[in-house]
Formats: structure tokens, C-alpha cells, sequence
């Protein structure tokens, strides 16, 4: 089915969502959950009204919520109100409805599991490593990409020293690693494995890990020593360190005569 016609079923009622292939993020029609948790009539009259209930009282909700063109019940195309994940988790707690408190206990939960691991990093290590059991994955590869994660969290607290900012920056400089190391941006890299929103380590075989682990390493290593100011040379940075495990790739890959660079994903590792 086409990206942007892409129907969710849920509770046996449509929810229609579109895929933005460029900001890699789901966007849910607002309406179609509101049926669904409400079963009321005139849904769109409810959303109307829960708009203005929330801005009373605060909300920025609505401001996050954009419009898009999605194809209705008569077969054409309207504006529809649309929401990520993170938005329509907010309208399912704003909404007072049996259906919805299986998903307010849930972030009930997982809000205060954040709250202990925050105060006890190693408890979050303890759940990673749960639900990885839980997911299929071996042992030894979820020892790699525990250790993975570590290294991934020294890295960003190097860049935020050096004044880099979450969301695009770290995406920018993380493209340059995957570049640098793997010979293939992180878009094509997911496109190879075939994966969407999936997180990209969570489809790497263990060596795939190993690489990536070593180039991230190498850039924060490089970056201490370095101290580099701003978008660009951070960047230079971030290549430099992802042309250490680039360099290792191509020397396995000549003892070896295989790619390490695959197209193997969750589904096989597990």
C-alpha cells in the first residue's frame, strides 16, 4: 500500500496515518482516535470542543497539532487534523474514557520507571536488557548493545559540551559517523535493512555494533582532544572518527571477501 494512503486498524475501526519519509515520523488522524476512544457520533464536534476545553486551561496540545490531506469515507481528499505519537498520547490522557485508561495506566507506569532510573541509571540497563530477552536477541548481542549504548552516551554529552544541540545536530553528526564508517548515510543504511521508524543499532549484527561502537568512541576520543566549535567542525570531527572504523571495515572486508554492511534486521537477529 502506498506510504501516504497507509491505514492503521485498530480496535477492528480505521485510523488513518501518513508516513513522512523525511522527518521519519507516523502522523495519526485525530479525529479517527477520537471515535474510537469516545464512540461518539460527531466526533470532529468533540475534538472541537476538547480544543477549547485545553486551551483554557493551558494546553499547548492544538498548537502541535498540524493538518494533512488524508482520504476520506467518500474516497477524496481533505485536511484532517493530525498528530505524532507524542501528541496523541497527550489527547488519549485528556479524554475521560474506559478505553483510554488501559493507555493512561501504561504511561502511568512507564513515567514512573523513568523517574527511578533517573535517580538509579543501572535500573535502565536492567529493562534494556529484559526486553531484549523478551525480543528474541542472544545474549552476547545484547552485551554489545548495552555496551553500545554507554558509548552512545558519552558521545552526546561530548557534544552538548561542545554546544551541539539534540534532534538535528545529533542527527547531522551522527550522519557523518555512519557515512564515514559504513559508506552509506543513515537513511540508506535503515532503507537497506528495510526499516522505518526502527532504531538502527536494534537491527545491527554484532559486528555491525562492534563498527559503529568504535567510530562513535574514536569521535568522542578525538573530539576531547580537539574541542571543536560549531556545526562544521564538529562535523570534520565526527568524520575523522567514523574514518578510524571506516578504515577497520575495509580490512575485514578484504580478509573476509563479505560485507559487513547488510541488510539483516531484527527479524533475522532474533
Amino acid at each position: 500500500m502506498n506510504k501516504s494512503k497507509a491505514i492503521l486498524l485498530f480496535n477492528q475501526k480505521q485510523v488513518r496515518r501518513h508516513w513522512d519519509d523525511e522527518k521519519e515520523v507516523w502522523y495519526f488522524s485525530v479525529v479517527d482516535v477520537v471515535a474510537i476512544l469516545t464512540e461518539s457520533n460527531r466526533p470532529k464536534k468533540y475534538w472541537s470542543d476538547l480544543k477549547k476545553k485545553l486551551t483554557k486551561e493551558g494546553s499547548q496540545l492544538s498548537e502541535k497539532i498540524g493538518q494533512l490531506k488524508l482520504i476520506s469515507s467518500d474516497g477524496k481528499k481533505y485536511l484532517t487534523d493530525v498528530g505524532d505519537t507524542k501528541s496523541i498520547l497527550r489527547l488519549i490522557q485528556s479524554i475521560p474514557s474506559p478505553k483510554a485508561e488501559p493507555f493512561k495506566l501504561w504511561l502511568a507506569k512507564v513515567g514512573y520507571e523513568r523517574m527511578e532510573e533517573t535517580a538509579d541509571p543501572e535500573l535502565a540497563f536492567d529493562r534494556a536488557m529484559r526486553t531484549y530477552l523478551k525480543k528474541g536477541y542472544s545474549k552476547s548481542w545484547i552485551n554489545q548493545r548495552l555496551k553500545s549504548i554507554e558509548v552512545r552516551r558519552e558521545l552526546t554529552d561530548e557534544w552538548i559540551e561542545r554546544g551541539m544541540m539534540e534532534g538535528k545536530d545529533f542527527a547531522i553528526l551522527t550522519n557523518e559517523i555512519t557515512q564515514a564508517w559504513a559508506d552509506v548515510s543513515v537513511k540508506e543504511y535503515k532503507k537497506l535493512k528495510g526499516l522505518r521508524k526502527d532504531n538502527l543499532r536494534d537491527n545491527m549484527t554484532n559486528l555491525e555494533l562492534v563498527l559503529n561502537m568504535l567510530a562513535e568512541a574514536s569521535t568522542t576520543e578525538i573530539s576531547k582532544k580537539k574541542k571543536p566549535v560549531g556545526l562544521v567542525k564538529n562535523k570534520k570531527v565526527a568524520k575523522q572518527g567514523g574514518s578510524v572504523a571506516g578504515v577497520a571495515r575495509k580490512q575485514i572486508e578484504k580478509q573476509t571477501g563479505e560485507s559487513i554492511v547488510s541488510g539483516e534486521n531484527k527479524k533475522e537477529l532474533t
